[in-house]
């Protein structure tokens, strides 16, 4: 656990470095700070920038140059004591450009602000759409026209956006800032259509780009910004201020009391966990070691226990806790003495029945519900389909889709196939999901989609009439399996955005807090149905 945190934490330190020295020096040469010190600047002194898709585009547009975090920062910080959501262009980074996974990683900062109603802050410095990639950064559903959507969806449900233009806001990336409530613009910025080349080409108009789209004119002739500012610093000291003014709506019903914490701290989780498939643990331990005063209240814990169920507190905040259990368990018939085993970290009729109960009875009751993933999948064979395991299986998702309250998930270990989905994986909406360095998650486990794979190869080779020797078969087998494993590693999921953040398993308490007092900012939660189960 240590060695892959320490890892981690080496791989966002390099991630930090954004575009490099020589492009932060370019952009200091300007005039401007960049967009690491601009939220420095922005967020109260003494507070923390909880940054989400840090690695977002890992590994990825290497045949440009990278990009590294997309090119954006995204995270949660406080601003003159008000929770935001910080977006910022980092114009380090290929000048701000917009990859692909750029405008994914704006869209999910929106929605979890939508989903939360926070009030975003944009700070925009982007030369626009990347354009050896436009094909996949324009068109459709959740490309960069999202963005200005979600912008007009924000304003209209009352949550607060202001921008803050501090370098170039160019092409379809100049309708952001004009869609947000309040509108602010250093000198030396630009905000206009089409650049002065781009005008000259089409309309045969030669002209400055002050004067087509400076400060002075935005805020002098054209009246589409509120506030110009001389430089970053200026600009930043207004955002503040204007922070400070917003009115406070109305919070969540969700029960919160007075925060105690845990009779065990988190940095033991490292030695109670085990990332090893093979080697059991008690997922209760680390349940003690995240939630108040270590107090769990369990449902039903004789009946299917290879999933916990309970009520706790996190931060004061109550919750309703389903956890995949890893240690296995013997179940004896009464009377009869028979004996089975229940494997750790696999759903089981019972134990799927047991969870959808419980995540209607949160739903009912108005309590949060936080996932906590280690789970190979659902129990398969003659004796699990018998007992119903499909139908089992199908309410707890049923329960799981239509729950109202907000829904925040951890990968810890392994998450894998229908169990992933279950247990609210990214397509179940999540407020927030995250993961620890170990998670792992895809249809199934390494050595089995491995295995499967190489036979499938095997058999495709033999009908073209090669056969491989033994020695073929095993690097064969090797080859595949270290593709499988490195797309089941956490940062390969973090670059697409499959989870929020790669966190460290003993701040699991404090992200989760973050999660919770973020949640309550929206107070509108929908009546809860779930149409036909299956019972």
């Amino acid at each position: 656990m240590i060695d892959k945190l320490t890892e981690i934490k080496n791989e966002e330190e390099r991630i930090r470095q954004c575009g490099g020295a020589k492009a932060i020096e370019a952009q200091h040469k300007k005039g401007r700070l960049t967009a690491r010190e601009r939220i420095a600047k922005l967020i109260d002194p003494k507070t923390e920038f909880f940054e989400l898709g840090l690695y977002a585009a890992y590994e990825m547009y290497e045949e440009w140059g990278g990009a590294p975090a997309a090119g954006t920062i995204t995270g949660l910080a406080r601003v003159s004591g008000r929770r935001v959501m910080i977006i910022a262009n980092d114009a380090t980074v290929k000048a701000g450009a917009f990859f692909p996974m750029t405008a994914k990683k704006v869209i999910r900062a929106q929605n979890i602000a939508i989903e939360n109603h926070i009030p975003t802050i944009y700070l925009v410095d982007s030369a626009g759409v990347f354009l050896p990639l436009q094909e996949d950064v324009f068109p459709d559903a959740d490309d960069f026209g999202r963005v200005f959507r979600n912008n007009a969806v924000m304003s209209a449900m009352g949550i607060p956006q202001i921008t803050a233009i501090m370098g170039m806001c160019v092409a379809g990336g100049a309708y952001l800032p004009v869609m947000c409530d309040k509108i602010l613009m250093t000198e030396g910025s630009g905000l206009f259509l089409a650049g002065p080349a781009l005008v000259q080409a089409a309309i045969g108009q030669k002209t400055s780009a002050e004067e087509l789209g400076g400060a002075q004119m935005h805020a002098q002739i054209s009246g589409t910004i509120d506030f110009r500012e001389p430089d970053d610093d200026a600009c930043i000291k207004r955002m503040r201020a204007l922070l400070d003014k917003i009115g406070h709506p109305a919070r969540a019903p969700f029960d919160h009391k007075p925060a105690a914490p845990p009779k065990h701290p988190g940095d033991e989780i490292y030695g109670i966990f085990s990332a090893d498939a093979g080697k059991q643990y008690d997922m209760r331990e680390i349940i003690a070691r995240i939630v108040d005063q270590s107090e769990f209240e369990e449902y039903r814990p004789e009946y299917g226990q290879t999933l916990l169920c309970g009520y706790a507190r996190i931060g004061g905040w109550s919750v309703g806790i389903v956890a995949n259990q890893k240690k296995s368990v013997t179940i004896a018939a009464p009377g009869t003495g028979d004996k089975r085993i229940e494997f750790g970290g696999v759903i089981y009729t019972e134990s799927a029945d047991k969870a959808a109960r419980f995540i209607l009875d949160c739903n009912q009751n108005l309590v949060p519900l936080i996932f906590l993933h280690d789970v190979n999948g659902f129990m398969v064979g003659k004796e699990a389909e018998w007992s119903g395991i499909i139908r089992a299986g199908a309410k707890m998702v049923n329960a799981v889709a239509n729950s109202v309250v907000p829904k925040i998930a951890v990968i810890c270990g392994g998450s894998f196939g229908a169990g992933h989905y279950a247990m609210c994986g990214k397509a179940y909406d999540p407020r927030f999901i995250f993961a620890w360095p170990t998670a792992r998650y895809a249809v199934m486990g390494g050595d089995a989609a491995a295995g499967t794979l190489v036979e499938i190869k095997i058999k495709q080779l033999e009908r073209e009439g090669k056969k491989l020797s033994d020695a073929e078969k095993k690097e064969l087998y090797e080859t595949t399996r270290a593709t499988y494993e490195h797309q089941t590693d956490p940062r390969y999921a973090a670059a697409r955005l499959w989870v929020d953040a790669i966190i460290d398993p003993a701040r699991t308490r404090e992200a989760l807090i973050e999660a919770l007092e973020l949640a309550a900012l929206n107070p509108h939660v929908a009546e809860f149905k779930t149409g036909v189960l299956q019972t």
